[in-house]
Parts: structure tokens; C-alpha cells; sequence
């Protein structure tokens, strides 16, 4: 009874047997899921042809070795505040507790051998995370808050210890290592690689890894189950501290100095490169190796601008104007998606 028109015999055959050529939405859909999945690289990527497109010294050796061992002890701050945006904190006070490594590794130098000195640099710091990690843990103080505070008390430390002046390190052994390298790699540089190692061992195959994330996902459920939350959130803040004293050390191995005003501003350096990384400052989200691409865009924003001689103010403003642009490019994915 019905006017249905008859498809050819051998029209049916050719859509049966063709290939689905755009499947799962198309083409466009396809590579849209592989931005989102891989954002921070596809950043990474763009800003290392920018890089090279920009000067052509940006790929000489020595720029390039330049560039890696000046990020390196930013790439070890950052994986300590990974761990702590993990369970949904920050810790404003890396950037004082590195400048607190650098003075008492040098000052020490002048009393203890150089493993003790190092050692007690680090302790000293951990204790300071350490003292972060009870306010926000223990006594349920708003992180910002917390550390905001402690992030005045270290930096006041480290201007005690020095006496407001940089502290000459007196161990030749320190000294080298800022410039020695293993395995055609800078000692800081694969310092910084294998402290990265040990965060993603920890995240990806660890009990405790995997608690710090899902503490920053749901810290209720964590605790109905029987954790005890505030043990691994106490943790974080001591790791961070005491990593922040590892790039202190690594700064007055550089400079051949420990500084009471080194490491100004990196709490907001290793902030951004959790971000840019994908990571989420309301915690559960991140990963140490895009928090390491996020520290390489970083360096490499600055790198490039001073190649191209670009004044240090205006630096500031566009650094943070790039920092601005890749996050909201990321946040634009994530909902898209």
C-alpha cells in the first residue's frame, strides 16, 4: 500500500560495506578527545616550536642545559606541592622553606661534614611542613591560612640564619654538583627526574598515592571507610617541606651561596605548573609527569622571553598572561568534555 522507494541492490551494498570513516562523532570529534586527553602536551609541544621558531638559540646545547637546570629545583618544589593539591591543599610556604634549605646547608657547612649539614637542612624543613601539616590537619585550618603563616615564619628563619646576607658555601664537593653531570645530564637535572620518578611510584602504586587522591576526591567517603585522613594529609605538607629544602640545597650548589631571598615567588611558579599540568585545586586531580611539562612551559616561557631580550617587568605580565590562557584553554576542554 506504501509509496517506499526501493534502494538499489547495489547502493545497499556499498553503504554496508564501507568503512566508518569519522566513527565515535567523526574526525573532529576524534581529535577534540585527544586534545582534552592530552592537553598539557599538546601545550608543551606548541610552546617548544614557539621556543624554536622564536631564536635559533633556543636549541644550542648550552641554552637547552641552561634551561633544564634552572627549572630543576622548581620541578622538585612542584612535585611536593602536587601531593598536597592532591588531598585539596596548598602550601604557600615552599617558596620561604627553600630559601630556609639554602642559608642553614650553607651556614652549616661551617660546623658538620656535608652529609650532616644537608640532612639537618632538610629535617629543619620537614619540621616546618610538619608544622604546617598539624594547623590544616590537626587543628582544621584553612590551608591558605595556615601556611600563609608559616610562610612568614620560615622566610623571617632564613633572614635570622643569614643575618640578611648571603652565606658563602665552603664544601667545593656542593659546589660541583651544581655543575656535574651523570650520564651527559646535569646532577640538579636528574635530581629533579628522579624525585619525579618516586611522586608518579607513589600516585600510581602505592596505598599512600592512591589515598592523597582520593582524599582530594571525596575525604568524607575516606574517612566513613576508616582512613585516617588527617595522617596523610599531615604527610603531604612534611614531604613538601622537606622537598623544598631540596631545592634550596640545589640553589646554593648553583650560585655557590645560600640566599635569604632565594626562592621568592616559587609557591606561586610551582602552583601554576600543578595547574597548567591538569592538575585541580580542589584536589583528586594530577599527575607528576604533566606536573613536570607544566615546570619544562614555565622555564620555557622565561627562556624564550630572554632570548628575545624582553625586559624583566613586562616578562611578569606576560608569563602570567600565558599561565591565564593555558588554564582557561584547559578548563574549556574539561567542560567541553
Amino acid at each position: 500500500m506504501g509509496n517506499s522507494v526501493q534502494e538499489p541492490e547495489d547502493q545497499k551494498v556499498v553503504q554496508q560495506g564501507a568503512p566508518d570513516v569519522f566513527p565515535n562523532g567523526g574526525l573532529t570529534a576524534r581529535v577534540w578527545k585527544f586534545l582534552v586527553k592530552y592537553n598539557t602536551v599538546v601545550i608543551f609541544l606548541v610552546m617548544f616550536l614557539i621556543a624554536g621558531w622564536a631564536s635559533d638559540a633556543f636549541f644550542t646545547e648550552k641554552n637547552v642545559f641552561n634551561l633544564l637546570r634552572q627549572v630543576a629545583g622548581l620541578g622538585i618544589i612542584s612535585m611536593g606541592m602536587l601531593l598536597v593539591i592532591l588531598t585539596g591543599g596548598i602550601d604557600l610556604a615552599v617558596g620561604s622553606n627553600v630559601a630556609v634549605g639554602s642559608v642553614l646547608s650553607a651556614y652549616l657547612l661551617g660546623y658538620m661534614p656535608l652529609p650532616a649539614a644537608l640532612v639537618v637542612a632538610v629535617l629543619v624543613c620537614v619540621l616546618l611542613g610538619a608544622a604546617s601539616g598539624y594547623l590544616v590537619a590537626g587543628r582544621n585550618m584553612a590551608p591558605f591560612v595556615a601556611t600563609l603563616a608559616l610562610m612568614t615564619i620560615a622566610r623571617g628563619l632564613a633572614f635570622i640564619i643569614s643575618k640578611g646576607s648571603p652565606i658563602i658555601s665552603t664544601s667545593q664537593d656542593l659546589n660541583d654538583f651544581g655543575s656535574a653531570y651523570w650520564l651527559n645530564i646535569p646532577l640538579p637535572v636528574f635530581l629533579m627526574l628522579v624525585v619525579s620518578a618516586l611522586v608518579f611510584i607513589t600516585l600510581h602504586y602505592t596505598v599512600f598515592g592512591r589515598l592523597v587522591i582520593a582524599i582530594g576526591s571525596n575525604e568524607a567517603a575516606v574517612r566513613l571507610a576508616g582512613i585516617r585522613t588527617a595522617y596523610y594529609k599531615f604527610a603531604v605538607y612534611c614531604i613538601a617541606g622537606g622537598l623544598a629544602a631540596v631545592a634550596g640545597i640545589v640553589s646554593t650548589s648553583r650560585t655557590g651561596v645560600g640566599s635569604p631571598i632565594v626562592g621568592m615567588g616559587f609557591e606561586l611558579d610551582a602552583i601554576a605548573a600543578v595547574v597548567i599540568g591538569g592538575g585541580s585545586l580542589s584536589g583528586g586531580r594530577g599527575t607528576a609527569l604533566n606536573t613536570l611539562l607544566g615546570v619544562f612551559i614555565l622555564g620555557m616561557i622565561g627562556n624564550i622571553m630572554n632570548l628575545m631580550n624582553v625586559a624583566s617587568y613586562p616578562q611578569q605580565i606576560i608569563k602570567g598572561l600565558i599561565i591565564i590562557a593555558a588554564v582557561l584553554l584547559q578548563e574549556e576542554m574539561r567542560k567541553r568534555k
